[in-house]
């Protein structure tokens, strides 16, 4: 005979009453199948069930001197660690209203005094079953809650990957280094939050518009992989020929970012907005801009928020042909493109926190090395 076998433990049934005769009587009824525990008032009843480990199903009487039953059962119910431990009312308050009152406050039987043994036991064994079938559909919902949280967060630690994959990849090709991808991150999103206290912007800006506006902002360069490097990393002025052709990256940059949500067969909306950004990104207020002229608010909303946070890091970062400009100058510069190179809301809600953009940019300041590093770089690979 297998000896470790082990058997499940019985469940434990907490009985409340203020009468011994009558705990003694339910207590030699259930001990022989049930582990059984007693109060002698609601004090008591609440702290055994509060207790670790809580009983499996409570039998409660109403009418007990101090807090009678009624209250018991409201506040076992109102306690997030015993509102699912089954009530059942075992009483002599034999009324309709009194039995319609118990079961309104959550107890999922009523049961009345005297008592008929047998009809105790399969009640008692019934909401037993009930509740085992409840707590395994509970702890079945909590697991399949965190393998979902869990599988959610890992597409999403890929999806991040992939992007500054790409972002870095065209980051390798131009003079930037991996931190004017973090800052730009960053200015738009302290830009979008400020800009949702316009009220006709609050719909637009919630919290996940602005979380994928982050997610897509690294792309806004992609299309820069497509342009020659003797365009790309020339550090003169362009002729009118070569700036066409630079031009050229935003179109590319929305192309292939297409490309890549065609070949998932269904539309993503971080997607959407990182096409956004980089075909826009470089166009004015005022209709100056590229690709396509656009003027005012038909410039998408993610590609204004963009270009400022684009030129005020191309104003205020060190490269390697270029030193950066002091911060007071570049929010100079901002101020006078009001209503010309940028959105006058844009505009007006970065002057109210250029401070905080300045913060984001010592914080992620390129340092000496990682100049020095990138002008290595760019020499070796472009045979500069």
């Amino acid at each position: 005979m297998d000896t470790d076998t082990k058997h499940p433990e019985p469940a434990t049934i907490l009985v409340v009453d203020d009468t011994p005769a009558n705990l003694s009587l339910m207590t030699g009824l259930l001990r022989d199948e049930y582990k059984v525990k007693a109060a002698i008032d609601g004090e008591k009843a609440l702290r055994i069930a509060q207790a670790t480990p809580p009983p499996d199903l409570i039998l409660l009487d109403i009418m007990m001197p101090g807090m009678d039953g009624y209250e018991v059962c409201r506040r076992l119910k109102a306690d997030p660690a015993t509102r699912d431990i089954p009530v059942i009312f075992l009483t002599a308050k034999s009324g309709v209203e009194d039995e319609k009152q118990g079961l309104d406050l959550g107890a999922v039987d009523y049961i009345t005094k005297p008592i008929s043994p047998p009809i105790v036991m399969a009640r008692v064994r019934n909401h037993l079953v009930l509740k085992a079938s409840a707590d395994f559909l509970r702890d079945k919902a909590d697991y399949l809650e965190h393998e979902v949280g869990k599988r959610t967060a890992e597409v999403i630690a890929i999806q991040d990957v992939t992007i500054l994959a790409m972002a870095s990849l065209a980051e390798t090709r131009d003079s930037d280094t991996g931190n004017h991808i973090r800052r730009t991150q960053h200015y738009v999103k302290a830009l979008a939050l400020k800009l949702r206290e316009q009220p006709h912007l609050a719909a637009l800006l919630d919290d996940r518009y602005i979380l994928m506006l982050f997610k897509s902002a690294p792309l806004h360069d992609i299309g820069k992989v497509g342009i020659p490097d003797r365009i790309l990393l020339k550090p003169g002025k362009l002729t009118p020929e070569e700036f066409e052709l630079m031009k050229t990256h935003t179109t590319l940059g929305r192309d292939a970012i297409h490309s890549a949500e065609r070949q998932l067969g269904m539309p993503v909306e971080f997607l959407k907005l990182a096409k956004e950004i980089a075909y826009s990104h470089q166009e004015k207020w005022d209709g100056s801009g590229y690709p396509e002229g656009l003027k005012g608010e038909a410039i998408p909303l993610s590609a204004r928020l963009m270009a400022l946070a684009d030129v005020y890091d191309a104003l205020i970062s060190r490269r390697v042909y270029k030193e950066g400009m002091p911060h007071e100058q570049a929010v100079a510069l901002i101020s006078a493109g009001r209503g010309q190179h940028f959105d006058p809301d844009m505009v007006d809600a970065f002057l109210a926190i250029h401070e905080e953009f300045h913060a984001i940019a010592q914080r992620y300041i390129d340092t000496d090395s990682e100049i020095e590093a990138k002008r290595q770089h760019l020499a070796r690979v472009h045979n500069l």
